[in-house]
């Protein structure tokens, strides 16, 4: 069990960090070199990035699972 949460928190933290570059800031971000700094209407942009948010927040919830896992397992063995 130890090392599924091990290799849950590695992979998760590296996809969070993916994600979070991948948001657009004020200026762009990285996300305008795949294609999202050419807005070719308002609706799709919106849609982009909402489901981003998603994706960002369900790693984010499976990370901190991972993390209170570990810490249960810390505690308890």
């Amino acid at each position: 069990m130890k090392t599924f949460l091990d290799i849950t928190l590695v992979v998760t933290s590296v996809l969070l960090v993916l994600l979070v570059l991948l948001h657009r800031a004020k200026g762009g971000g990285l996300s305008s070199l795949f294609g999202g700094g050419v807005q070719s209407s308002a609706a799709g942009s919106t849609v982009v990035e909402r489901n981003l948010d998603r994706l960002t927040v369900f790693t984010g919830m499976i990370w901190f699972i991972a993390i209170i896992g570990i810490g249960l397992e810390i505690k308890f063995a």
